[in-house]
């Protein structure tokens, strides 16, 4: 029988299409319908209240919205709901094993930071992801060489960048253009999603390579000493 994994915002299913991939049997729960959701079985309802045991589930994987953390919202869109706080406390309960996966600078304890060009994919997308057990991420290319693409909002941007070499005052830039929305899904490994869908998910190989290291030495609930401590709401290191 498949391990049980719960996808909390699931979307169409990014993260989730990964965690099959690493043998899950995947539930998703997400507050908007997912006509194109990929999983196993999908439940809407609010993420923060998922109308589940959590107890029934091995592994919990949670990717609350971004936006009141990226740099590239814009400034107006700043008052989104914080909602990583909230979604630790409801993890954390559980008991559980989790991982909950955001945008560079939010506020996840010892996070692990993945990039796509690290799995071969043509999307440089940094996400970092706080889990109760250890990941050693691979390396992220110094300088992240060649062509890729960055996918955010409505948009999918080609860029290149140098690796260092030629004349020095061309080292480090970046230029961009637009690409087809099927030449981003291709970059991100996805195939199934639309335009916003796409901005809103991570590649599935960062979902896999994380559950295939929890499979690898499972630990049950919060490991003190890798994760932190939580005592009366304050985190500590």
């Amino acid at each position: 029988m498949k391990p049980k994994a719960l996808d909390l915002f699931c979307g169409a299913g990014g993260a989730t299409k990964g965690l099959q991939r690493a043998g899950f049997h995947v539930t998703g729960v997400d507050i908007n319908p997912q006509p194109r959701y990929c999983g196993d079985e999908l439940i809407q309802a609010d993420a923060l209240a998922p109308p589940v045991d959590l107890a029934d589930f091995d592994f919990i994987w949670a990717s609350p919205p971004c936006q009141a953390y990226t740099l590239a919202a814009p400034l107006q869109k700043r008052d989104n709901p914080r909602l990583i706080e909230p979604v630790r406390e409801l993890l954390v309960a559980s008991g559980k094993p989790y991982t909950i996966e955001n945008v560079p600078k939010a506020p996840l304890i010892n996070p692990t930071t993945l990039c796509g060009l690290t799995f071969g994919l043509r999307v440089k997308r940094h996400r970092i992801f706080e889990t109760t057990f250890p990941v050693q991420p691979p390396i992220c290319p110094k300088g992240h060489p060649g062509d890729w693409l960055i996918v955010f909002g409505w948009s999918a941007l080609k860029r290149s960048r140098g690796a260092g070499t030629g004349p020095k005052k061309d080292r480090g830039k970046t230029k961009g253009h637009s690409v087809p929305h099927a030449e981003a899904g291709a970059a991100m490994g996805i195939d199934w999603m639309n335009r916003k869908e796409l901005s809103e998910s991570i590649p599935p190989a960062y979902s896999e390579f994380i559950a295939r290291a929890f499979l690898a030495k499972p630990s049950i609930g919060l490991d003190p000493i890798w994760h932190g401590n939580i005592t009366n709401g304050e985190v500590t290191p």
